[in-house]
């Protein structure tokens, strides 16, 4: 296994890595719209959250070698369903190659933001 880090995206708040590849395969953690460069969430909006996560998560697939064409699979979490067509707006802007998605809203999201995304990708 090699950890994936980079400091273009959040650094991981808890005992968890940003992604880990094991063999051709990146598992990613979930993303939040935290700006790395401040370290606050400064989007208040759905759309604004989602082009954060979709920027954290494009830097650590870059971290890793990959792209978002490289990604199989996603779950995306957001806290209100009613934001699910913004959201899916801003999201399908990034995941051009469509793979496969589970999408559930949840009760509470870490430093209540509006979504999260975590990714799988193949080499």
């Amino acid at each position: 296994m090699e950890y994936i880090s980079t400091a273009a995206a959040p650094a991981a708040i808890g005992p968890y890595s940003q992604a880990v590849l094991a063999g051709n395969t990146l598992y990613a953690s979930g993303q939040i719209p935290i700006n790395p460069a401040t370290g606050r969430v400064e989007a208040a909006t759905i759309a604004g959250q989602t082009e954060q996560v979709c920027k954290n998560v494009g830097e650590i697939l870059k971290a890793a070698g990959l792209g978002f064409e490289n990604v199989v699979k996603t779950t995306c979490f957001l806290a209100d369903i009613g934001d699910f067509a913004a959201f899916n707006e801003v999201y399908a802007q990034y995941f051009v190659s469509r793979p496969a998605r589970s999408c559930v809203a949840v009760k509470d999201i870490p430093k209540g933001v509006l979504c999260e995304i975590e990714i799988i990708a193949v080499r």
